[in-house]
Parts: C-alpha cells; structure tokens; sequence
C-alpha cells in the first residue's frame, strides 16, 4: 500500500539513565532522545526515534544537527510525497543531499512502520524478519577496577545474556578484561569495544588480546578507517568488528575487499535506515559474514526498531537488546522490552506496525520541545 506522509511532529523528551555509562569518550548519565511523530493521509500514525547524541564523540551528527536536519531539508522532501514502498525513501534523501545520515534513518525508518500499519503486518515481517526470538546481549561500560567489572560481568551471565560487551580504553583493557575472563570460564562469550581509542601506534598491545579468546575486538582504530583495521587484523586472530565505519554498504564492501574486519555491527540509524542496513546484511551474508544489532541508548521506540531488524536471517550473533529496565526506570512504552531466563527477546509479529504501545501520556510529561511540520499549503 502506498504512503503519503501528511505531518511530521518532532519532540525532544529527556530520559535519565538508571546509573552512569562511561565509554572511552566520556560519560552519559542523561538522554535527550528525539522522537518522531509521523501521521499519513490514509490516516495511520507512526513513532520512530532518531539515535543521535547530545555531543559528536560517536557521530558528527548530534541531536540538534538532526533536529535542524529534518526541518529545514528532511520535511520538505517527504512531506506530501507518495511513497510506492519504503526503498523509495532513501533514493529521495540522498538525492544531492549528502550525510545527515542519523537524521535522514528517522524519517525513512518510520515511514517503514507506517507502511506496515497500512498493510496489517508487524514492522518485521514487511522488512523480511525471520526469527521469532532475538539472542541479547549486554554492553557493560568502564568500571573503576577488575574487581567492579567482575562483579557485573558475572551478574550479566547469571541475568541470562547471551554475550557480555565490556567497554575499554588504553589503560583499562587487558587487566580487566583478563579478570572478567578468569571469573566467568574460557568459553563466556566476551567481547571488548574500544570505541575508536586506540591507534596503528598500539598494534603490538592489541595483538595481546589474541590471549583472551573474545569473539570480537570491536572498532579498535579510528571512527572513519577502514585500511588500519586491515592491517591489523592482519596481526590478530581475534576477529576485528567495525561500527562506526561502516556507514553505508559500499563501507561495508570495502572491509570486505581489504579484509578490515570478520564481523558487522550493523546500526539502522549510524547507515541511513533500514533499507540500507537490509544491503549491508545481505552483502554479509553473500560473502559470509556474520552482523549483530548494536544499540544507542534507545527508548523503547527506537529499541522495536533494532529488533525487528535483528529478525533478519544473517544476525547471527547476540545484538545489544537489553531489555528496558537495563536503562530505564520506565520506559515510553507498553509493554516494556523484557528478556526471558535464556537472553532472549522475543519479535512481536501479532500486531500491525513497531510491536509496543507509545505511552503518549508519559511522552508528553517528558516533552522539552515540540514543533508540528505540515506541507505548505
């Protein structure tokens, strides 16, 4: 069924986070999350959620630069436009119009939602979902000592999690994440994230982490490259992931190429949106390798978002899908995201649209700034 988005609501709400996380860039305790009100002509209303964050430590993007986005550019082009199916949204976008890639994966993601409301069907099965049940995993952020990150580490395991993603910075690394791997066995599945910390200067340090057995080392290296992280996966068993490389799929064709890295986290929002994140999956999966679902800190808007695109066949591994109370002391929608004793979430497929019910009562309370864009008459 067609689509002809007839207004745009944007409102920025302010969530506190149940505790500080601190990742090598710094510290959030506090998320201003914009979120998307998308309303069609044949009647239907979408939420969808931009990831940006407050500050450009993950992204040039921040939640600001995504706000004048939409309104100045993003809203022009959509408003009032008839869409034949979601794949035709981004072509639209990227139309002379480059970057803004965060800003630009709100609008075309929540056109897909529409979409799938108008046609009956839940968010993952109009993208092509498969799976029933995702596996989770939990990202841990930097602790003070071994001795915290033991602690949690061990929680996380016995919570359930499938996979336990401990973040790491030059001087918080090997001694941790030694100590996490003594406490939970050989075989826990571990993985280190470095958020970009390290550079080609640190290659003989990283190789070290070969003596850790982790699944993955993930974005050890700068923000944008590609060819360091070839060289150095090179010099490593442990398989290297790229996240904030991998921007779109040609990126993604590139670390294939160069070998930069053995595994994909795929963000829908970092690459423009599910159309997109669908091209990197299925050239993964072309040449066998394996992607997970990665998250931003999501309210549970943007979290049905990563799990109807964690239903696709080649997410293999667990995605970071915490459940809502691992962030939030209430979340923005009914019911909450939950995990069951074996780290899974499960894929709502029995109501048309995201799968969950937007507190709209809860989002108003929270609102700090709301502004409704309609086509000019």
């Amino acid at each position: 069924m067609t689509v002809t988005i007839k207004t745009l609501t944007l409102h920025e709400i302010r969530l506190q986070l149940r505790e500080p996380f601190t990742i090598s860039s710094g510290t959030i305790s506090m998320r201003r999350i914009l979120l998307l009100e998308l309303t069609s002509m044949e009647g239907a209303t979408a939420w969808a959620e931009c990831v940006a964050g407050e500050m450009p430590n993950y992204s040039p993007e921040t939640i600001d630069t995504c706000a004048f986005a939409i309104r100045e550019w993003i809203a022009l082009r959509v408003l009032g436009r008839t869409f034949d199916h979601p794949n035709d949204v981004s072509p639209e976008l990227e139309r002379n119009f480059r970057g803004h890639r965060m800003a630009k994966a709100a609008i075309e993601m929540g056109v897909w939602a529409l979409s799938a409301i108008h046609d009956g069907v839940s968010l993952a099965e109009q993208i092509g979902g498969q799976r029933e049940e995702i596996e989770t995993g939990i990202s841990l952020g930097i602790e003070p000592t071994p001795a915290d990150l033991v602690e949690r580490a061990r929680a996380a395991f016995e919570e359930g999690y499938r996979k336990v993603k401990i973040k790491i910075q030059p001087g918080s690394d090997i001694e941790f994440l030694q100590a996490a791997r003594d406490a939970v066995g050989s075989d826990a599945a571990l993985m280190a994230d470095a958020n970009n910390a390290y550079t080609s200067a640190d290659f003989d340090h990283l190789t070290r982490f070969d003596e850790l057995n982790l699944m993955m080392i993930e974005q050890p290296l700068a923000w944008d490259d590609v060819v360091q992280h070839a060289e150095l996966q090179k010099r490593m068993r442990t398989p290297i992931c790229l996240d904030e490389s991998i921007t779109g799929c040609d990126r993604a064709a590139d670390m294939i190429a160069l070998g930069g890295g053995r595994i994909v986290n795929i963000k829908p929002g970092r690459v423009g949106g599910f159309s997109e994140s669908i091209r990197i999956h299925d050239l993964c999966a072309k040449h066998g390798i394996p992607v997970w679902c990665g998250g931003m800190f999501e309210s549970g808007i943007g979290r049905s978002y990563n799990v109807a695109l964690a239903s696709l066949p080649n997410f293999t591994l667990p995605g970071d899908l915490s459940p809502s109370a691992r962030y939030w002391e209430q979340d923005i929608v009914t019911p909450e995201w939950t995990m069951d004793g074996e780290g899974r979430v499960k894929v709502p497929r029995s109501e048309p649209g995201i799968g969950v019910t937007v507190d709209v009562d809860r989002i108003a309370d929270l609102t700090v700034r709301q502004e409704t864009i309609c086509e000019s008459p």
